[in-house]
């Protein structure tokens, strides 16, 4: 099996190099990443600029390349070097993608990446910080994911959250009970106004939901789709509305 491992926050990250090493027991890896962080680049593609695709000898016994692009670039330039891609992981990402998060997650973009270039794709996230390198705790919970979902061609999309001290995993659906961003207000120190956009937590999400199984110590495995399609509103949309 052909394993492309990538992420948004950098070919340096911590959490790449726990995901490849662990990928590394299921097949043949290659990392292909963003030089820098990228963070929340959701499905950015860079189309007015070259990209630079460049070995680099980070990762003891796993070849390795760095992109100066996007995670969804990186997966579109490492699919085109790397003929009969299996699979790419995505993360580990330093921080949770859940809920409405997914949107502008670079971690899942480039698992969505994967799944349109008809690969599939699985992202993973954990709530650690930028300078954490010890993920031996959640180790035994990536290998155990990835033991379920590698065993069987579907899910084709997978967003797949670790909590801090995980004591399950179980299937759910992504949380959309509200946005949770927030805009703050603040000043720079010549008295100009900018702003900060944070996140306020849900406190009580839907039973079911990513967040409900993250706040309850379960992983959760989130299947996803890219057809955007609202299916019911186009059936009362086309019985309501129909065009002549």
């Amino acid at each position: 099996m052909r394993i492309l491992v990538s992420n948004d926050d950098g070919v340096y990250s911590p959490g790449i190099a726990a995901l490849a090493r662990i990928a590394c027991t299921f097949g043949d890896v290659r990392v292909v990443a963003p030089d820098v962080e990228q963070s929340s680049a959701s499905h950015a593609i860079t189309s007015s600029r070259p990209l630079r695709y460049r070995r680099t000898e980070i990762f003891d016994g796993i070849e390795a390349y760095r992109v100066n692009g996007t995670p969804a670039d990186c997966v579109a330039l490492g699919a085109y070097q790397w003929d009969h891609v299996d699979v790419v992981l995505s993360g580990i990402n330093l921080g949770p993608n859940l809920g409405n998060a997914t949107w502008h997650s670079g971690t899942l973009a480039a698992a969505k990446q994967a799944t349109l270039l008809g690969i599939r794709g699985i992202a993973f996230s954990a709530p650690i910080d930028d300078e954490t390198s010890d993920l031996s705790s959640l180790e035994p919970w990536v290998e155990r994911a990835l033991s379920a979902l590698l065993e069987h061609d579907r899910p084709t999309l997978v967003n797949v959250n670790f909590p801090r001290e995980p004591r399950g995993m179980c299937w759910t659906t992504q949380a959309v009970d509200r946005y949770d961003g927030k805009v703050v207000p603040a000043e720079d120190p010549m008295g100009r106004d900018i702003y900060w956009f944070t996140v306020v937590p849900i406190e009580r999400p839907a039973e079911g939901t990513d967040l409900w199984a993250f706040q309850n110590g379960f992983v959760s495995l989130t299947p996803l789709r890219l057809d955007l399609t609202h299916h019911d509103e186009l059936e009362w949309a086309s019985e309501s509305m129909p065009w002549k």
